[in-house]
């Protein structure tokens, strides 16, 4: 019996030897066979033979009975998968209990902090070169809103923002109606934008996962005034994020294509 290349990685990521998926087609193929049977039709060589059997019967995936001589049979695909998925989380909470049991007295006494998921970003050029690394991280959804303010990052996104929509990337452009005509025109080749009155605050979100929001102006060194945003990885944030966003998107008016 043969099946698909696809078929057989999955099995052999699941951890089934070549041998053992071997014996488990000729099985499936022929029924309950002997232990030479099973050697000869699958070709496994028979000094190896009951270690492959007595593997998959550990597995799951085989049982035998008390006959003499011995007779194996196949198991049902599913329920051989649903053998191995609970004896992996099996073993998964025995060791999660022993690795946090001993390593997190030793992590809280060790004084070492975990990095912060939120950090703050001042200046145009480091909120840019932020946006620019959640654009081009993006690999299923990417949400833009763009206040008048912000306007000036849009022209240097356009390629990016291009290869994304190539790639098949969806984006949703959320822009303030200040912005000029020709600037909506030239996002709406590679977005689905709408037009927002009153959009003050801006922001870019990735995949649901990462966010960049700006904040306004602080003080900067020597007094000045400095763009601020906050960048995070933080999924509540995220999520809290492309909520709101959701919500100003259909409370906005649809810029077509043209």
């Amino acid at each position: 019996m043969s099946i698909s290349d696809r078929s057989r990685k999955a099995m052999e990521n699941l951890g089934l030897t070549s041998y053992e998926i071997r014996v488990y087609l000729s099985l499936l193929d022929s029924g309950a066979m002997t232990a030479a049977d099973i050697s000869k039709k699958s070709g496994v060589p028979y000094s190896k033979i009951y270690e492959v059997l007595n593997s998959l019967e550990e597995k799951g995936w085989l049982e035998s009975d008390s006959s003499r001589p011995q007779k194996f049979f196949p198991k049902s695909p599913s329920s051989a998968l649903e053998a191995m998925r609970t004896r992996h989380e099996n073993n998964f909470r025995e060791s999660q209990s022993t690795v946090v049991n001993e390593l997190m007295p030793m992590y809280t006494k060790s004084g070492i902090k975990e990095r912060p998921e939120i950090w703050v970003a001042r200046g145009v050029f480091n909120i840019v070169a932020k946006v620019n690394e959640i654009v081009q991280n993006a690999r299923q959804e990417l949400l833009v809103a763009l206040p008048f303010v912000a306007a000036d990052i849009a022209k240097p996104l356009q390629p990016v923002l291009r290869t994304l929509h190539d790639r098949g990337v969806k984006i949703h452009i959320l822009a303030s109606a200040k912005i000029t005509p020709e600037t909506i025109k030239a996002l709406s080749r590679v977005a689905e934008v709408r037009i927002k009155d009153g959009l003050f605050g801006g922001g870019v979100i990735g995949d649901g996962k990462q966010v960049v929001l700006l904040l306004g102006e602080g003080t900067g060194e020597y007094g000045s005034f400095e763009p601020i945003a906050i960048w995070a990885d933080h999924a509540g944030l995220a999520g809290f994020a492309k909520g709101y966003f959701q919500y100003l998107w259909e409370d906005s008016t649809q810029k077509k294509r043209k």
